[in-house]
């Protein structure tokens, strides 16, 4: 009986499955698409998920709605394995801190990002207790890879060691003006700045006392200016400010066309690109016009910018009349006209002004009076006060800082002695002493003017996520709008799905496609509200 044959072949272990990353983002493409009326199967396919998770994903609908309130950026990919409540804080506060650097044009390292992630993390962990102290965090660079990955980071200002050449641009923008024809009148700059509206130097009674206070500190209430003018001095724009909330109690019955300052609103209390464009359009354009007409100008300008996030890079498409160039990230922070200057004494002016409000409401003796009135100090008093400090800016101090990028244009060598730094301080100082601050210094004064240009502190970062008390948003209802009827709605969302439908039945790219889905259908869910609260209300008085 012949021998069996031995069979050779091959024996390969079996490929381990790889887990998918479900993100949060597409969970809830996944619960939108089941409120159109949508099948399981139908949706599985679209996305390419197994029917098995999308049916999980259904089923688990009220969770992945609630955490979508609390998580960070929806592209964030969330794997089943656990992550605590403490990394996935710091990680959320570390996003914030990354987009305030990118906000101010701040160059950043791995380094650097590492080092804020790990004190974040053991600030957390104080502040926690518990069993988050067992809790182990290094920062590695394996963690930082994986964070850019669920986070989907953006492209951030990365530290260079390369000097950038700073003498260049003086030559291209003469050339430029020199192209355009345009005169100092019709050369403008501006340029954001973070203020913290209701600070205090740090020895005074005031800020001892609210330190000592549980709950959110006033002081740490920040919001942002857009500054600017043009190159002759003689025009300041209005200032832009964007604060946390769009109504606040203070502002009850004041109209915001008619404030000193164009008001917007942020959660962040950031500028945005959207913002700027609103800026740019509808206040820039406008005001460049009125002043050209007065000065009798031809209605043109440049307007220089940095190279900051907020600035779309198509501003200078959207008007015939506005060149818009944008400084290089190398060399705008040595030569770009309103940081070198303008806002620390315009910051100088307004805490100034600040003292002489206090000592003009309270006479500076009781300080029971001053407590007072501080408690009661509101974002409409600082508002007065920031317009009162801008105007108080020289046209020498406004023309003197172009020194470095068109000195041509530079009639005055220096600032106005009333926009000199040293003497705003001496006169901070000598006010603080009328309103019986005996203890304040002008070392005081000068650590709280570069304290408007600290970076969030880790402190600050927490607070964020906490109601700033005293300045909740007014009950009262906005002013009534245009109304949209339910037919209306209707066909603007008929009009959205067709072409959505377009870009996929023929989009090139899967990613893409869901990409704009959700973009789309992220923009129009506060018109998808109005909709169903319309049709409700219908249903009732029927």
């Amino acid at each position: 009986m012949p021998g069996k044959r031995s069979l050779n072949v091959a024996v390969f272990p079996s490929a381990k499955r790889e887990r998918k990353a479900i993100t949060l983002d597409i969970k809830l493409e996944v619960l939108r698409r089941f409120e159109v009326g949508e099948k399981l199967s139908q949706i599985a396919k679209a996305l390419g998920l197994a029917v098995s998770t999308v049916a999980t994903i259904r089923d688990n609908k009220e969770k992945i709605k609630a955490n979508s309130q609390i998580a960070t950026p929806l592209r964030a990919s969330r794997l089943t394995r656990h992550r605590s409540a403490v990394m996935e804080t710091m990680e959320r506060l570390l996003h914030v801190w990354l987009e305030d650097q990118s906000q101010r044009n701040v160059p950043l390292s791995v380094t650097i990002i590492q080092e804020k992630a790990k004190s974040l993390f053991d600030d957390l962990q104080r502040e926690r207790g518990g069993s988050s102290q067992t809790e182990k965090f290094s920062a590695s660079k394996g963690w930082f890879v994986r964070f850019k990955e669920r986070h989907c980071l953006p492209h951030f200002k990365m530290n260079s060691t390369a000097p950038g050449n700073k003498g260049v641009y003086p030559e291209v923008l003469r050339s430029i003006i020199e192209e355009g024809e345009y005169t100092p009148q019709q050369v403008f700059n501006v340029d954001e700045t973070g203020l913290y509206w209701k600070r205090m130097p740090e020895g005074m009674f005031i800020s001892v006392e609210e330190q000592a206070e549980p709950g959110f500190k006033s002081s740490k209430d920040r919001l942002m200016l857009l500054l600017g003018g043009n190159a002759a001095g003689d025009f300041k724009l209005k200032p832009l400010l964007v604060y946390h909330l769009e109504n606040p109690k203070a502002l009850q019955g004041y109209s915001k066309p008619n404030l000193p300052v164009i008001w917007r609103s942020n959660k962040k209390a950031w500028a945005t690109r959207s913002i700027f464009q609103e800026w740019f359009t509808y206040f820039f354009c406008p005001a460049v016009e009125k002043y050209c007409a007065q000065n009798h100008l031809t209605n043109k300008a440049l307007l220089i910018l940095d190279s900051a996030p907020c600035h779309p890079v198509n501003l200078g498409d959207l008007s015939d009349n506005v060149r818009v160039e944008y400084l290089h990230s190398s060399t705008a922070d040595s030569v770009q006209p309103m940081g070198q200057g303008i806002t620390s004494t315009f910051k100088a002016h307004y805490v100034r002004r600040t003292f002489e409000h206090i000592l003009e409401a309270t006479d500076g003796e009781d300080t029971a009076m001053i407590r007072e009135f501080w408690r009661n100090y509101s974002i409409m008093d600082a508002v007065d006060n920031i317009a009162v400090a801008w105007e108080e800016l020289r046209p020498a101090t406004m023309n003197s800082v172009w020194k470095k990028i068109w000195p041509e244009c530079v009639q005055f060598q220096s600032v106005s002695q009333t926009d000199n730094i040293a003497q705003l301080q001496q006169n901070i100082v000598t006010l603080a002493k009328n309103v019986a601050f005996e203890e304040v210094v002008e070392a005081d004064v000068d650590q709280l003017l570069r304290s408007h240009e600290e970076d969030l502190s880790n402190e600050e970062l927490m607070q964020l996520e906490q109601e700033p008390a005293g300045e909740e948003e007014s009950e009262d209802a906005p002013p009534a709008l245009r109304q949209l009827t339910t037919g209306e709605l209707s066909a603007a969302f008929s009009h959205f799905e067709a072409g959505l439908q377009v870009l996929t039945n023929n989009s090139p790219d899967d990613e893409w496609k869901l990409q704009v889905s959700r973009a789309i259908n992220d923009a129009i869910n506060c018109y998808r509200d109005l909709y169903k609260e319309k049709k409700r209300r219908s249903k009732q008085l029927s």
